[in-house]
């Protein structure tokens, strides 16, 4: 979330130059896999049980975007109308979530979205799988996707439940660098006028990314995260009040996976303290009235728990620093108020309360 013109949009669709390509059955509108069951469109999965061969093929992670207009025949898929009305036959067609299955569903504008929509898009992301029932037509076929989300929060919130559906949350600010601002503007200025030769001239380095993602992802399984710190964090979760066991469970999986991109194998605790507010500040619950920001509310947390002594010194040395910055204070309005008096002259305002 952020402000306009901040290139949120941008970024996202940048995603599907730095992920890996996946291997899909030719032809199939649900990109399955033919090794993994739950990837499979019951189609794949009929054709595979006849014994019959299937032809795969390598693509890019697919990007699908959901427009705030769309309806729920289009993102859930309906029946096929060329095919009954030529050749007398009820057939599906799939929808914007089966195209989206086994890569990315980008909804801009996302605290825009009608709420009906909202609810399927969530059936579907939970379950990781779409029921379709509807002019006959019964199909179950899977639908396991990222869900990503931009939006400017000046426009409107998002729901409670949506919001907790997201793993993380990040939020986007104007840049303020006048050397960064110039930079993005040339950088701009540069792709509309050659896109083929800016994507060129950045080839090496977007492939670097790439291949560093695509290592992370065969490294993943093989990451630990010791128990003791797993108890930490649903200790912090605590601390915070967050709802339910999402933010334990996203934030557990997030450090394994800044681990494994780090090219690590064991999670510590400045990896969970580098991803945990990313993961738990969107979860928390907005009190309009409480001057303090989510994110501070996380840190402070996150420093009681994993090194309490460091955060007492801290609260201890803030405390002092207070006391000095008091006692300068009070110093500098004492002497504010003997000024005009002579040396050794006697003030009979001190005698003020006296007796």
């Amino acid at each position: 979330m952020g402000e306009r013109g901040t290139g949120k949009s941008t970024t996202v669709r940048a995603l599907v130059d730095l992920l890996p390509d996946i291997e899909v059955v030719k032809g199939d509108p649900f990109n399955s896999s033919a090794d993994d069951p739950e990837y499979m469109s019951p189609y794949v999965k009929e054709t595979l049980q006849k014994g019959e061969s299937v032809e795969m093929q390598k693509i890019g992670i697919p990007m699908v975007e959901l427009p705030l207009g769309a309806t729920e025949d289009r993102i859930c898929g309906t029946i096929d109308i060329e095919k009954a009305l030529t050749e007398g036959i009820k057939a599906y067609e799939p929808g914007l979530l089966a195209k989206a299955n086994r890569g990315i569903l980008y909804v801009d504008e996302v605290n825009l979205l009608d709420d009906s929509l909202v609810d399927v898009v969530l059936d579907s992301a939970a379950s990781g799988v779409n029921t379709v029932e509807r002019e006959g037509v019964s199909i179950v076929h899977p639908a396991k996707f990222i869900l990503i989300g931009s939006g400017n929060p000046s426009e409107g919130e998002l729901r409670p439940q949506l919001l907790d559906r997201f793993g993380t949350s990040a939020t986007v600010s104007t840049l303020v660098d006048d050397g960064l601002r110039v930079q993005m503007v040339k950088d701009r200025m540069a792709f509309e006028k050659d896109p083929e030769g800016f994507c060129l001239e950045h080839a090496a380095e977007t492939e670097a990314v790439r291949q560093r993602v695509t290592e992370a992802t065969s490294r993943l399984p093989q990451v630990k995260i010791p128990r003791e710190l797993s108890v930490k964090i649903a200790e912090v979760c605590a601390m915070v009040d967050i709802d339910g066991l999402r933010g334990d469970i996203v934030v557990n999986r997030a450090a394994k996976a800044f681990v494994a991109l780090e090219g690590r194998d064991e999670v510590t605790a400045e990896d969970i303290q580098r991803i945990i507010g990313l993961c738990l500040n969107h979860r928390m619950r907005k009190d309009p009235m409480d001057p303090i920001d989510n994110g501070v509310k996380v840190e402070i947390a996150f420093q009681r728990v994993f090194f309490p002594g460091a955060a007492e010194a801290a609260a201890e040395a803030k405390r002092k620093q207070e006391e000095e910055v008091q006692a300068a204070e009070a110093s500098e309005e004492s002497g504010a108020d003997r000024k005009g008096l002579k040396a050794g002259a006697w003030d009979p305002r001190s005698m003020l309360g006296k007796r």
